[in-house]
This record gives structure tokens, C-alpha cells and sequence, in this order.
């Protein structure tokens, strides 16, 4: 038969050209489904064969066994959609985030309820225990030497307090081989002639120094934040969770951490915060090892830096030195010797 006889068959997959008058049930190898492309994948929907090779998907073999047909199969309907045209204007304006008021520095502050550790709650009672024992037996511990400088005299008891204290209520002077008080200057070149000079003042005992109340902590601190939150870390260790203190306001960042075990000193920081927080979206958390602040931003973004200004940071204060009215001397303190 000549080959201008032979029609083209038009079912997916085949593409072979057949004689009609021999077209049998079992001629044609065929895919009765359509083809499909998605995420990089090619394939037949009829038999789920699929690969991401596009020669290895036009040499997949059909899936089921017919006659040829010369009938082209429908194409898919295009979408309404598409079909019709756009005359719409559409007119995009740039979001611009609304500037918030910020609120006034001295704004209420709130103190956050910390959420503990189950580390650090297996050490409170090692931690807060001994400073409880020794404020309920006496403010003083026996043995304890007055402060005052030149007096001898030590803590025994509520008796103590009755006895005059005889001190020197000045500072120790050492300049050119020369020993003296700087309250009566009375100088010698022996160093235990020095120690043995009586108090020149009467008055009461000293037991504990008002700075030794005031004692302070040198804690390491750092942030980093998300464009939802900004956290703050402060390193700690042997601190009381339920006597430190974290307080909150919109602008506003306060933390007092108390340490029993080194006299109920205490570390301190104060900051007005660059931006605005949500604070009861904000979260605190305490570790074993660290205290953690995380506050919500009520604008997410990121900030340039945590402060505004740090109000107050203990790290940095510096001790208070007694004011002598003397020439340039060098001084040592002698109350511990």
C-alpha cells in the first residue's frame, strides 16, 4: 500500500502513522490521560509515571493498548480570566508605618513574674537558706571587729553596744617615714608604736560599714534581637529569684539582682530602651547561669542599639573615698589589721 494512504495518529504518546484498513484493537500504545509539568517533574496523569528529564518523559511508553485515531484530542479550556482583557488601574501606595507616641519616661513600671528554671530552683535553698539563718539570729555575728579605726574592741553580745568606743575617727597617714591620724597627728616612724596609739574620739561602736550595705556586683550583660523581639542576657550565678527584681515600662528597662551569698550585694541596671515594647507580650526567664528579658517590639524592626540612655549600671560606679583636707599623702586603710 503506498504510503500517501497511511494516516497520522493523533492519541498521546503514539505519534506513529497507521494504515486504517489495519487498525486493530492492540495497534496503538498510548496515554489516554494528559501530560504534566510541576516543581521541575514531567509525567502522565493516567499512570503516574513522572521524572525530570524531558527526552526520558517524551520516551515513557504508554500505559494502554488500543486503535490509532486520527481524531485530535480537545485542547484545555483556557480560563475566563485570561480571555479577558485588563482595563482596570490598579494604584499602589507605599506602606508608611505610623509613627507611635512614645510614652513618657516616668510612665508606671510593671515587674515582670519570672519563669524558673527547673535548674536554678533545684539551688534556692542553698541560696537564700544561710542569709535567712544569720538575720534571724543576730544582725551581727560574734567575733566581729568594730570598724572604727584603733579600736579593739569585738562583738560578744547586745553588751558590746553598751561599751565606749574609743577610735580615731580619721584615716591613716603614711608620707616620708612619718605614721599619724589625720584626726589628732600625733606622728611616729614606728609602725607598732602607730597601731598602739589610743583613739583620740569617744563614741559607738562600728560593727558593719555603711558601704559594706551598699555592695555591688559586677555582672556581664549583652542583647541581640529579632525584627519581633530584642533579649536581653545578664550572667549571673548564686542569685535570689524571689528577692531580685525585673520591672518593665513601654520605654523602660529595670533590673536589681540580689546575691545572699556575698552580703546581700546586688547588681543594677537601669535603661530607657531605643524603642517601644509590648510588655505583656514580654517574657522573663531565669537560668542557673543567667537572667533573660525578652521583650516584644510593638513595631517589628530592628533597632540601631538597645538604649536611649543607660539611667543607671552599678558596674561602673565608683567607690566613695574618704575626704581628708591634708596635702597629697599616700593612705592605706589599717581597720582589717
Amino acid at each position: 500500500m503506498a504510503n500517501d494512504s497511511f494516516e497520522q495518529c493523533f492519541n498521546r504518546g503514539c505519534g506513529q502513522k497507521y494504515d486504517p484498513t489495519s487498525n486493530k484493537d492492540d495497534s496503538c500504545r498510548h496515554h489516554p490521560g494528559a501530560p504534566f509539568f510541576h516543581d521541575a517533574y514531567k509525567g502522565w496523569s493516567c499512570c503516574n509515571k513522572k521524572c525530570t528529564d524531558f527526552t526520558e518523559f517524551l520516551n515513557i511508553k504508554g500505559c494502554t493498548v488500543g486503535k490509532h485515531s486520527n481524531i485530535k484530542p480537545p485542547e484545555p479550556e483556557k480560563s475566563k480570566s485570561a480571555e479577558l482583557p485588563d482595563t482596570s488601574t490598579v494604584e499602589i501606595k507605599p506602606i508608611v508605618p505610623t509613627a507611635l507616641e512614645r510614652p513618657p519616661l516616668e510612665a508606671p513600671m510593671v515587674s515582670m513574674e519570672p519563669d524558673i528554671a527547673l535548674d536554678l530552683l533545684s539551688q534556692i535553698d542553698s541560696i537564700e537558706k544561710p542569709q535567712e539563718l544569720i538575720s534571724q539570729n543576730s544582725e551581727v555575728v560574734i567575733g566581729t571587729n568594730c570598724k572604727n579605726g584603733a579600736c579593739t574592741i569585738s562583738y560578744e553580745g547586745p553588751d558590746s553596744n553598751l561599751s565606749i568606743c574609743l577610735h580615731h575617727p580619721g584615716v591613716p597617714i603614711f608620707h616620708e617615714g612619718l605614721k599619724y591620724w589625720s584626726c589628732c597627728q600625733k606622728k611616729t616612724t614606728d609602725f607598732n608604736s602607730f597601731l598602739s596609739q589610743k583613739g583620740c574620739k569617744e563614741g559607738k561602736h562600728l560593727w558593719k560599714k555603711d558601704d559594706e550595705s551598699e555592695a555591688k556586683v559586677n555582672c556581664r550583660w549583652d542583647y541581640h534581637q529579632t525584627g519581633s523581639f530584642v533579649i536581653v542576657s545578664v550572667y549571673a550565678k548564686q542569685y535570689s529569684p524571689s528577692k531580685s527584681v525585673v520591672k518593665l515600662s513601654p520605654i523602660r528597662m529595670y533590673i536589681n539582682l540580689v546575691f545572699p551569698q556575698e552580703n546581700s550585694a546586688n547588681f543594677e541596671l537601669d535603661v530607657e530602651l531605643r524603642g517601644i515594647i509590648d510588655i505583656a507580650a514580654s517574657q522573663l526567664k531565669m537560668y542557673k547561669t543567667k537572667v533573660e528579658i525578652k521583650m516584644k517590639k510593638l513595631e517589628a524592626g530592628s533597632w540601631s542599639k538597645l538604649e536611649a540612655k543607660i539611667i543607671n549600671n552599678t558596674k561602673h560606679k565608683p567607690k566613695k573615698e574618704p575626704e581628708v583636707t591634708l596635702p597629697t599623702v599616700e593612705a592605706v586603710d589599717l581597720n582589717d589589721i
